[in-house]
């Protein structure tokens, strides 16, 4: 069992761990452990669909045909897509798909090669 610090706004005891989160009844602070916010100092954390990291460069697979707006067909399923790169925002891959051209692709409908 990991040793639960003392609040950092208040230096409670009573401190207690709720969803990965640190809370301090006595004042009320919230704060996550200090490996969890060293971890996302670095930069963008982007998963993939089976919660492995993904970095700038990977080669990912789509695991769903995917409708794209003004295009003839869908991206399907298992296209592979390579040296992509992560960017902030709701489609959080920037990539170029073989027959597509330049594509925004969510996080969530792609696995990691």
């Amino acid at each position: 069992m990991a040793t639960i610090p003392n609040c950092p706004q208040c230096d409670s005891s009573y401190a207690y761990e709720d969803r990965g989160l640190f809370i301090c009844p006595e004042c009320g602070n919230e704060w996550q452990a200090a490996s969890e916010t060293e971890e996302n100092a670095g930069g963008l954390v982007v998963k993939d669909s089976n919660g492995n990291l993904l970095q700038d460069g990977d080669s990912v697979t789509v695991i769903k045909d995917l409708k794209v707006k003004g295009a003839s067909g869908a991206i399907k399923q298992g296209t592979k897509v390579k040296n992509i790169r992560l960017v902030e925002g709701d489609h959080n891959i920037d990539c170029k798909v073989d027959g597509f051209g330049p594509m925004k692709l969510k996080s969530e409908f792609v696995k990691k090669l």
